[in-house]
């Protein structure tokens, strides 16, 4: 029976292969809850730091940051990206999708004749953007389960100052947004200059006026600052989040694929075994009438 031999030996190595599976989908479930709590731990801070930044935008309109200006002096001919994936694969098309969405924006924007800067957060993307040949002013990787923004900062401050010098015309901030464990979205926004609607006040809200020490300018240049590295840092948990939300759902899938392959090739050993134990009973027979 080397046929069953064979089949036997494949059922094997599929059960190994589930046994991984779902060991990587049980380890991603305990991650997964504790980076949706530092996600969610981190939103009030972002949000606390909008609203102050959204007061001081209306409550100083005679001082406008680099950051905040919808109309430059000089039009620059290049665009930055900040691109945030995972260090590690097996967590279903995220990665994928994030970066079809880069690659779309950075094709109209090289027709448009702009140079494309890319800061990479995470391995994936910057072994793709390598390949793809698009230059990579700065990276971070290996940035584990808990993200520090020390180590976030100099990277990014690279596309900060840049954008400040005027050597680039925007700047685009693009993750996976965790919406729940079964949905992940990617998300490509425009980070640099601030969009309108993330300056404007609650609706309702008092306009508050501020005392300055040790004076306006430099407190709103500081804030402003803090809130760009609040941004990227929220996106950073959000995309930590999604990744061990998708990691746990394909490691489920594959769970229940390896089970439903072992099944089927159950079934075609079951059947091989009793087709050449009849084959068998047959010449037995067939031995015995003709003596």
């Amino acid at each position: 029976m080397a046929a069953g031999k064979e089949i036997r030996g494949k059922i094997k190595s599929v059960e190994n292969t589930k046994k991984i599976t779902k060991a990587m989908e049980m380890v991603a479930a305990s991650k997964m809850r504790k980076a949706q709590d530092r996600m969610r731990a981190a939103r009030p801070y972002s949000e606390k730091v909008r609203n102050i930044t959204a007061n001081l935008a209306t409550a100083n309109p005679e001082y406008t940051h680099a950051f905040m200006a919808q109309a430059r002096d000089v039009e620059a001919k290049a665009v930055g990206f900040i691109v945030v994936t995972t260090d590690k694969g097996l967590c279903g098309g995220m990665n994928t999708n994030v970066l079809r969405q880069v690659t779309q924006k950075t094709r109209e924007l090289e027709a448009a004749g702009k140079r494309i800067e890319v800061v990479a957060i995470g391995n994936k993307g910057l072994g793709f953007l390598n390949r793809i040949g698009v230059k990579v002013v700065s990276s971070v990787t290996q940035i584990g389960d808990t993200p520090h923004l020390e180590k976030l900062i100099g990277p990014i401050k690279v596309m900060l100052d840049a954008y400040q010098d005027g050597q680039l015309d925007a700047v685009y901030l693009c993750y996976t947004k965790f919406i729940n464990t079964m949905r992940q979205e990617p998300v490509l926004e425009q980070l640099l200059p601030l969009p309108a609607q993330h300056l404007q006040a609650q609706a309702g809200a008092h306009a508050w006026d501020y005392i300055y020490e040790p004076d306006a300018q430099v407190v709103i240049d500081e804030l402003l600052v803090r809130y760009v590295e609040a941004l990227i840092y929220q996106a950073v948990a959000e995309n930590l989040a999604s990744e061990q939300s998708a990691r746990m759902v394909a490691m489920k899938a594959a769970s229940d694929n390896a089970g439903s392959v072992i099944g089927e090739l159950k079934l075609v050993y079951n059947k091989t075994r009793q087709a050449a134990i009849t084959k068998e009973l047959s010449e037995i027979v067939a031995g015995a009438a003709a003596v």
